[in-house]
C-alpha cells in the first residue's frame, strides 16, 4: 500500500500535468475531487477493470514459424521477424 508521502508525491504530478495541459484551479481541483474523493488522503486507487483481451498474443504456430526463421538466419533482425 502506498504511504500518504507516495500519495501526495502523484497528486502533485497529476497536478502539475494538467496545470502544463492549461487547466484552469478550479477544473483541476474537481477532476482531483474525481480521481481521488472528498478526502485525498483516505483514498486507495485500484486500477480499472480491463477487457478480457489476451496478455500475449503468441501462440505455438507463430513461435515455431520464429524458431525456423532463426535456425535458417542467426543474424535475422528483430523488425524481419515483426513483418
Amino acid at each position: 500500500m502506498a504511504t500518504s508521502n507516495d500519495l501526495l508525491v502523484k497528486q502533485r504530478s497529476v497536478i502539475e500535468f494538467l496545470a502544463a495541459e492549461g487547466c484552469s484551479a478550479a477544473n483541476i481541483h474537481a477532476r482531483m475531487k474525481t480521481g481521488y474523493g472528498e478526502d485525498p488522503r483516505e483514498t486507495v486507487l485500484r486500477d480499472r477493470k480491463r477487457s478480457e483481451r489476451l496478455l500475449s498474443a503468441s501462440d505455438t504456430a507463430h513461435r515455431e514459424k520464429v524458431d525456423c526463421m532463426i535456425r535458417a538466419n542467426r543474424r535475422v533482425k528483430q523488425k524481419e521477424i515483426a513483418d
